[in-house]
Formats: structure tokens, sequence, C-alpha cells
């Protein structure tokens, strides 16, 4: 039986991004099959529609998210009709991916979806939202209260810093948003950004160490970006990095770390272990504003996701891009 899925291919160093007609009979070995309703696109999604090394094999459907309901299963826990969603793994880098109609993975690799989400939040959510709530459960292990002191959200428009800027601000926290993009001041305050500065003042050289500014910050950018965010952390901060956005480097100083006890915490979405995936989506379910989760998205099609990956990449895209994979 065949359905639509959106399939990346190489010729040489070409690589096309098509929309074509894909047999069920081609999919990869798992255990449970589900009909996928919704996929994201996400800032890693985008480097794999753009040849930056993340498809490791192909031809691949491509897509890091899903989420859908399931239709066959072998898998023990996980039954027919089961909504369920995936984040990372393998997905569109050795194992076909979210932009199909349908997707055969392996059940180590699902979360079933808590009741408060549907499908279409669960993707409004994705990989970026998720990652979001990763680094607020890092931010809360570090120790971090609203008493502390202010957060810093950088890449505040992206998917990451949208939902995170929502979820610290409706637990509590005084949200600082950092953004290139000054025409989207009323949207991160409507997210409940309190305080809304230009990315510029954070993304140059500077020094190795600065004035106290925040109690901590969930970074996505890197690079320059990172190592003043660290320079001007607050004594024992914490800080959690999940992007590259900007770079790989982290051109700063050890002394941030020796000198203001600041933690630098690492996010990994990827291969983050069941049980921390299930906690962060029961969070995700318990905490967080669905009408401001409705605020960040946009729906497109299938054949819409590859100009879209184009536009992220250019950091022009505003919030979480959904993909109606059945429109």
């Amino acid at each position: 039986m065949a359905f639509k899925a959106l399939l990346a291919t190489k010729s040489g160093e070409t690589i096309s991004n098509d929309v074509v007609a894909f047999d069920e009979a081609d999919l990869m070995p798992g255990d449970v099959t589900v009909a996928v309703d919704y996929s994201t696109v996400n800032f890693k999604d985008a480097m794999a529609l753009g040849g930056r090394n993340i498809i490791r094999t192909y031809p691949l459907i491509a897509g890091i998210d899903l989420a859908g309901t399931v239709e066959a299963s072998t898998y023990p826990g996980i039954a027919v009709g089961d909504r369920v969603v995936a984040n990372g793994w393998g997905l569109s880098q050795t194992h076909h991916g979210g932009f199909a109609q349908k997707a055969r993975l392996s059940g180590d690799w699902l979360v079933k979806l808590p009741e408060a989400l549907s499908t279409k939040n669960a993707m409004a959510i994705g990989t970026a939202g998720y990652t979001a709530m990763l680094s607020v459960l890092a931010l809360e292990h570090g120790g971090l209260t609203p008493d502390r002191g202010d957060i810093l959200v950088t890449g505040a428009s992206g998917g990451v810093g949208s939902i995170a800027i929502s979820l610290l601000s409706d637990l509590g926290y005084r949200v600082v948003a950092s953004t290139g993009r000054p025409e989207e001041t009323d949207y991160l305050r409507a997210l409940g950004a309190a305080e809304v500065i230009d990315r510029r003042t954070l993304s140059e050289p500077g020094a190795p160490i600065g004035g106290e500014r925040w109690a901590g910050a969930v970074d996505s950018v890197g690079s320059h970006t990172l190592a003043n965010v660290l320079a001007q952390t607050k004594y024992r901060g914490v800080v959690t990095t999940c992007g590259l956005a900007q770079g790989a480097d982290l051109p700063g100083s050890v002394l941030p770390f020796i000198l203001r006890h600041v933690t630098l915490a690492g996010i990994d979405s990827v291969n983050a272990p069941q049980a921390e995936r299930i906690r962060a989506w029961a969070r995700l379910a318990e905490g967080l504003d669905l009408s401001k989760l409705t605020r960040t998205e946009t729906v497109v099609t299938l054949a819409d996701v590859t100009g879209v990956a184009g536009e992220i990449l250019q950091g022009k895209i505003r919030g979480r891009t959904v993909v109606d994979v059945n429109a």
C-alpha cells in the first residue's frame, strides 16, 4: 500500500527532497506501525533537508518528529489505537522519519501521549518544545527557583525559545528574551517575556567575565552568545545548552565556572532515556498553556516543508511549524 512521504535522495553531491508515493513494504523494520497525523519542522530538520550532514543514509524519509495512532504493534505495552509521539532517536538520520503518512518504528522510541495533549498539540511542541522542557528540568535540577532572579532565553523567537518562555513564565520566573528580530517583541511578550533584548548585545566577542545579570539561561545559539551568557550569569547560576544556531564553538573562559560556580548543563533530546522523556511529556501536559502554544504554531503540508526548512536556516520562521501529513 502506497502513502505520501517526503523522501530525501542524493545523486553525487546533489540532494533532492520530493513528495513521493512510498510503498509500505519498503519501510524499515520495527515492531510498531503508526498512522501519522502530524510532524513538525525543527532546526535539525532544516539542516537535514539542506544537506548539513544529518542524514547518514539515502534515500530516507526525513523528519525527526511524529505523532499519530498505532495501527499495528507487537511491542509490549503499546496497543492498536494508542496515541504516541516519537522524537529523535535515529529518525531522519538512519531510519525513516515523520514526514510521511505512515511510520514503522521500534516501540522503545515511542511515548504514549498524555490525555491532555492531541497529536497536533504534540507536534506544535515537537522536539523543540520537548527540548525546552528538558532544559527547564535541568534548571530545576540545578536548584533554580523564581526567587533566584531572571532567566534569559536566547533564540527567543524560535521553537525552543518560544516554548521555553511560555513554560518559564507560567512557572513564575521573570524571563528575559534575546532576539535579533525586534518586530517579534509583542509576540514574545504575549508568551510571557518580561523584557526583550537585542541579540547583538551577546553575539560579539566579549569579556571573559562580566556583571551578574541572570540566575540562569536556556541557550539554543552557542558560540559567542553562549560564552557571553555564561560570563554574565549570577553566582551558582545554571545555563542549559541545546543548539548551535550561531556556531558549535565555545570561545569563552573558565572564569564563570571557577569564580561563580556556574553550571553548564548539556541537553540531549535525541537519545534521552525513556523515563526522562515520559517525565518531560507529563510536565508539558500539566504545565504548558495550550492557548500560548496556539500562538506559536503555523500549519503547513508536506509540499511546503522544504521551503519552510530554507526559511528556518535563514532565521525567518517564528515559533513552531506543524506539518499536516494528510493534507
